[in-house]
């Protein structure tokens, strides 16, 4: 039966990362006025599972839950709706520190309307319906073959044109860039490469606001005492953004990250295998259930981060997020019931098998999991595949 492999991170601590300076306290100071200043904003719970951790024998868990944010279902609209500000401030000149989101709209009503373009599975094409939509844009969504109908039409329903290609995931991100290019679209892309790099890390320290939140949330327990961080990868620009803000707000205390990945697209995995130090792309129909996370190459920004400072990487088939989902959905005495999708749910289903399964008793040993272990996990969507919840949870 597939399991869980690990590889330990040989390029730790090997380079200073010049990334890592655009994860400052004044820069995410700006990023948490202009979320707290958008309509609906509401910091997403932090719960602490006290039950499953007594039963996992730790002395803690947490789990940010990122279902509730904005009404998305997931954390992607953080990314896109600051993204999206940051490119009308750089076109015209505007200083968003002295800007709220009120102020932003109406200048942005002043200048032309855009259109900007993604590639998604699903959730990152939503945030950026969502945010084009509420500063008044046109947005047009591309995604990969075998997209989730129920994705496609919550996209639609927020009034951006979205489209299914007969390509995977790494491939749709190169046909909307040429697409873009073609018809003067401003690409709105998660993922950077040689030349397109200032709207992917607007993206990253968009989602910064999480663990912003995160720390303004724990009460008897500081970032600095937590001892892990399980972290899942797409593309890895959710997880490089978390990390980098760690990495600064605890400097020289920082807990071990974690970064957990599908086993059918676990580029991260793969690239830290290589001897290259480069990021690896894999090949294929990445065909896994986490949706999310069903990408083939690595943002370079993100690997340079997280290959700095992650300890371990994690492949897990598809069976253990489907544990995390059950896990979840099916909380143990007061622990709060959780609603995550197959990418949200990675992170608890890859450290209660590491808890679980005396075969993988030398990886737990590895990470240093034990009684005394703090872990966070942010459980990045709820139920935005409702088939797919309702075959794993009840089936």
């Amino acid at each position: 039966m597939e399991t869980i492999k690990a590889i330990t991170n040989q390029y730790k601590g090997q380079n200073e990362v010049d990334e890592l300076k655009n994860f400052t306290k004044n820069k995410l100071d700006q990023v948490m006025k202009l979320h707290m200043s958008m309509p609906h904003y509401q910091a997403s719970p932090l719960h602490e599972l006290r039950a499953l951790s007594k039963y996992l024998g730790v002395e803690s868990i947490f789990v940010k839950d990122e279902a509730t944010r904005f009404g998305l279902d997931a954390f992607k609209g953080l990314g896109a709706s600051y993204a999206m500000i940051a490119y009308f401030a750089d076109r015209y000149a505007l200083d968003l520190k002295t800007m709220d989101f009120k102020k932003i709209k109406k200048f942005i009503k002043t200048v032309p309307k855009l259109t900007f373009a993604t590639a998604t599975e699903g959730n990152h094409g939503k945030g950026v319906a969502w945010a084009a939509k509420l500063l008044g844009q046109d947005a047009k969504v591309f995604m990969p073959k075998g997209a989730a109908d129920s994705r496609l039409k919550s996209i639609q329903n927020l009034g951006a044109e979205s489209f299914v290609t007969e390509l995977n995931y790494d491939d749709t991100v190169l046909k909307v860039a040429e697409l873009s290019e073609e018809n003067g679209w401003v690409l709105l892309q998660d993922t950077a490469w040689e030349g397109y790099e200032k709207l992917p890390l607007s993206i990253m320290q968009g989602y910064s606001s999480i663990i912003v939140e995160v720390m303004n949330q724990l009460e008897n327990i500081s970032l600095n005492e937590m001892t892990h961080v399980f972290l899942q990868a797409g593309v890895g620009s959710f997880a490089a953004s978390i990390a980098a803000v760690i990495n600064n707000f605890t400097a020289g205390t920082s807990p071990k990250i974690i970064i957990v990945e599908p086993s059918e697209a676990d580029c991260f995995y793969k690239s830290a295998e290589s001897k290259s130090g480069a990021p690896i792309r894999i090949y294929g129909d990445l065909d896994t259930m986490m949706a999310g996370l069903s990408c083939g190459e690595p943002s370079p920004i993100a690997w340079n981060i997280l290959k700095q400072l992650s300890s371990h990487f994690l492949s897990c088939p598809d069976s253990i997020s489907a544990k995390g989902m059950r896990i979840l959905g099916n909380p143990l005495n007061d622990d709060p019931r959780i609603i995550g999708g197959a990418s949200g749910s990675l992170p608890l289903g890859a450290v209660y098998e590491l808890l679980t399964n005396e075969k993988l008793n030398y990886i737990k040993e590895e990470l240093d999991l034990h009684s005394h272990s703090k872990i966070l996990m942010i459980n990045t969507e709820g139920k935005t595949d409702p088939t797919n919840y309702q075959k794993v949870v009840w089936g």
